[in-house]
């Protein structure tokens, strides 16, 4: 097991299985301590992504929630302690993944009956790893004014009573998590309080042991004795016993094993741990007492008279100048949550939005991140915001420049189609500019201008699973599905759209691959087999082409291409150009003063 500190001031933690108590208790904690950052990093919970709020302080926070072990390792590289909410069922597995991730050093196990087995093996793994391993059957561990673990020390309330807020001067270290917040709180009343706390566990075979944790506090200059509380059963006090006899321990032990009363019963007895349970004189609380006695520890005659030694082993080290007890601060008050604030009139709301592109409460907005004089100063064109806004970074040159040829070659395309068409009619109705233009996009779909998402869809799936264009084109032709983005009206194999011309060309000069663009020009070498008029239209370029920026560029996990193409990405490439078209038709009808449109009769077939 690794010595020495274990958490610090900027430990952070990812946190498995969603619980909102002891993750607000934790952030409450950091708050308290005067944290700049807020303990817990990310949120594991198999299933789910997106984000939990949360308060840290007054101020709402949005803590991301990743799907699984690795993805939120990898998100947050520099949290390092793992705590470990899942059942007994699945408590092993996951700490096992956790414990073979290079960033976790830290393991805390709080389900109680993980198997036996189960938990030797997590032992083994983190022991010739270099790693620790908190619990099973623990409430966790606290570092006073730095680091807590869960629910460890309870509510605000007893964390204050017990000094737990700032640093102290003891290290503290038990099996049992009830029985710590006592020796907390008796600390605090005879002692400057405790430098760390740890809660090791009831289960028979505990990750880590009381002489780990003995040993480890023995090397930390802020810890100047220790306290000690063991129970009956096991013989894991035997261990620090003998590293007492071998001088491993140079700092004051005051120690208690608990379960003395378990001679006056007749028949053997349990005391609710797994491991508190005697399995002969050795491990009678009687027999370890005596041993850690002889061994040099400061052993009480009682529970009771715990107390005493704790104060008198401390006062003993402060006449000798060995500790200088630490001056007492003001902590910050915590806001009540509005449950508890409702009678008081003292609230703090949730917000209902969240946002992560952009932020306009400094001094200037700012787009991902970057200030507007930034994009100013920077010369940042227009595709390098839509990169910000739309992909929350920064994209080469070539990238933005392609965004910005697709909307310009999408702007408009006559007033004829129906959007236009709309969007004049409109006009000419009188209406605003804004309904207009809505009129305008609203009739953008399947059937105009909504194909550059479907034939990206389509085009990628087929390239993916390696259909050939035979088996794409006809796959689909069996299913009554025309190909998204092949075909057009007036464009055939002799009369090129010369959009879908520039766009390739540019692409040829600039894109590191061109994969799907490739395979969409194969696809329609065989369509055009079939008809003239079956071209790789704008739509598909667009689409095929998209998909090569974005596997091209190096910037984007195959996970967020996905997610790029099915939340509708491309689509809003041609919402976003035609607006500008729309745009322009609602302002040519206003200038032109065209008055209200009616279709000609001769234009309508009136039958029965």
């Amino acid at each position: 097991m690794a010595t020495g500190q274990i958490f610090s001031r900027n430990t952070q933690a990812l946190f498995y299985n969603y619980k909102q108590l002891p993750i607000q208790r934790m952030l409450d904690f950091d708050f308290l301590c005067g944290r700049e950052t807020p303990s817990v990093a990310g949120i594991i919970n198999p299933g789910s992504e997106g984000f939990q709020k949360l308060f840290f302080g007054q101020e709402e926070i949005a803590i991301p929630v990743h799907s699984s072990i690795e993805a939120a390792c990898s998100a947050h590289p520099t949290a390092d302690v793992f705590i470990n909410f899942a059942s007994f069922r699945s408590a092993a597995a996951s700490s096992m993944a956790a414990l073979k991730q290079p960033t976790i050093r830290v393991v805390a196990i709080i389900a109680e009956g993980v198997p036996e087995s189960d938990t030797k093996l997590l032992i083994a793994y983190a022991r010739t790893n270099n790693k620790v391993v908190i619990g099973p059957a623990t409430v966790g561990g606290i570092q006073a004014g730095a680091f807590k673990i869960g629910d460890t020390a309870g509510t605000i309330d007893n964390i204050i009573q017990c000094k737990l807020y700032r640093p102290g001067s003891v290290g503290f270290v038990s099996k049992s998590g009830g029985m710590s917040n006592e020796l907390y709180n008796t600390i605090a009343r005879v002692t400057d309080g405790i430098f760390e706390g740890i809660a090791i566990g009831g289960d028979v075979f505990p990750g880590s042991t009381l002489s780990d944790h003995v040993i480890r506090f023995n090397n930390i200059p802020q810890v100047k004795m220790m306290v000690v509380l063991g129970e009956l059963g096991g013989r894991d006090e035997y261990s620090l016993v003998e590293a007492l006899k071998e001088g491993k321990i140079h700092k004051p032990v005051v120690a208690w094993v608990s379960g003395t009363c378990a001679r006056l019963f007749k028949s053997e007895v349990q005391f609710g741990h797994a491991g508190a349970k005697s399995g002969g004189e050795l491990e009678s609380a009687q027999a370890k007492n005596q041993a850690l006695l002889e061994a040099g520890a400061v052993v009480p005659t009682s529970y009771e008279a715990l107390e005493t030694a704790i104060k008198e082993t401390f006062d003993k080290l402060v006449e000798e100048g060995k500790i200088t007890p630490v001056s007492e601060v003001k902590p910050p008050e915590i806001p009540e949550d509005l449950s508890f604030a409702i009678k008081s009139g003292k609230v703090r709301a949730p917000t209902h939005i969240i946002s992560t592109i952009s932020d306009d409460r400094g001094d200037e907005p700012c787009y991902a991140g970057v200030p507007m004089s930034s994009i100013i100063e920077r010369g940042f064109s227009v595709g390098d915001v839509i990169s910000l806004l739309w992909f929350k970074r920064s994209l080469p040159r070539y990238c933005t420049q392609f965004i910005e040829i697709c909307i310009m070659l999408c702007a408009d395309h006559g007033p004829c189609v129906s959007g236009a068409h709309n969007t004049i009619v409109t006009a000419r109705a009188g209406k605003d500019l804004v309904s207009s233009l809505v009129s305008g996009l609203l009739t953008i779909g399947p059937r105009f201008g909504g194909a550059i998402d479907d034939a990206a869809r389509y085009f990628k799936d087929a390239y993916d699973r390696g259909l050939s264009p035979y088996e794409f084109v006809e796959g689909m032709k069996k299913q009554g599905i025309r190909v998204p983005g092949i075909g057009h009206r007036i464009k055939s194999r002799d009369n090129r759209d010369k959009r879908v011309q520039l766009l390739q060309q540019y692409a040829h000069n600039h894109f590191p691959s061109v994969k799907y663009m490739d395979y969409a020009v194969q696809v329609e070498n065989y369509t055009l087999s079939k008809a003239n008029n079956l071209v790789l239209n704008v739509d598909g370029a667009i689409g095929s082409l998209f998909l090569d920026l974005l596997s091209g560029s190096g910037m984007f996990t195959k996970q967020e291409i996905d997610e790029i193409v099915e939340i509708g990405y491309l689509n809003g490439l041609f919402v976003l150009a035609r607006s500008i078209g729309l745009i322009g038709h609602t302002f040519d009808q206003k200038r032109l003063k065209q008055p209200l449109y009616r279709h000609p009769w001769e234009d309508v077939l009136y039958t029965k």
